[in-house]
């Protein structure tokens, strides 16, 4: 895998072949996607269409699961972290729309221009959170009711201080507010599935091998998000006066099967 910034990196806004397995994507990488007039919504964040396509209400059912407020409630303060230029943000945006509240976004400005302005609705911080997080807070003035960030986390953890990140997220919730880190990859589950039966039996049918896949426990995994990293998340947030959670997603999600939910409430 090239590292970010590297040659495979240093075209993403033109090309239109782009292999989203040979690149590391960061913030950076991010920007020239979302500049790229030859991708579609889900490749613009990094999916390939087929990842994606198809499987948004699904994911946002999921995410209105745990946090209900967005649904229930009218009046609320929510923000969202990375809020891509796909589906997602625009069913969120709706949903809003519906039920009067507040939407904080942050993001790029590349990836903010995507999505439509609203005065009054939508509030947009352009930028890379937490670098940003006191115009985020500002923005929310007396604290978020709801804050999520969904499928962003890894790449916070590749290239930033993810206690950092959780620090601002939690700073960002007011009493009762509920945060949900959603989407991310957890390499000590994704080796507890392909070690498994049902894992192998998946690995066939999506490459079509008849060699299974490789799962080694008890060995390093750096630069991976694992469960002992999601352990000192949760013990982070329960420091900081919140409850926390570790959360599996919806079994028809795309990823469920590799993929963990952190939801942080504060009491």
């Amino acid at each position: 895998m090239t590292g970010a910034g590297g040659p495979a990196n240093t075209d993403l806004a033109t090309r239109s072949d782009i292999d989203f397995a040979a690149v590391e994507l960061d913030y950076e990488a991010f920007r020239q996607l979302a500049r790229n007039p030859h991708l579609d919504p889900h490749q613009r964040i990094g999916f390939p269409t087929a990842y994606r396509e198809g499987a948004e209400a699904a994911i946002f059912e999921d995410i209105l699961a745990k946090l209900p407020m967005l649904a229930e409630a009218e009046g609320q303060r929510v923000v969202d972290i990375g809020p891509g230029c796909a589906g997602l943000p625009r069913l969120l945006i709706e949903l809003c729309r519906q039920r009067r509240h507040t939407l904080v976004l942050a993001d790029s400005e590349e990836m903010l221009s995507q999505l439509p302005d609203a005065p009054g609705l939508i509030i947009k911080c352009p930028g890379r959170y937490p670098d940003n997080a006191q115009a985020v807070q500002s923005a929310v003035q007396a604290g978020a009711d709801a804050a999520l960030c969904y499928s962003v986390f890894h790449y916070v953890f590749s290239e930033g201080n993810p206690f950092a990140f959780l620090d601002a997220l939690v700073a960002l919730l007011r009493p009762q507010g509920r945060a949900l880190i959603g989407d991310i990859p957890n390499h000590s589950k994704r080796r507890r599935f392909f070690a498994s039966d049902a894992g192998q039996a998946f690995h066939r049918a999506f490459t079509g091998s008849t060699q299974p896949p490789v799962a080694p426990f008890n060995v390093p995994a750096p630069g991976k998000i694992d469960d002992a990293v999601l352990g000192g998340l949760i013990q982070r947030a329960q420091a900081a006066g919140c409850d926390a959670y570790l959360l599996p997603q919806g079994a028809g999600l795309p990823m469920a099967n590799r993929r963990d939910d952190l939801l942080i409430a504060r009491p």
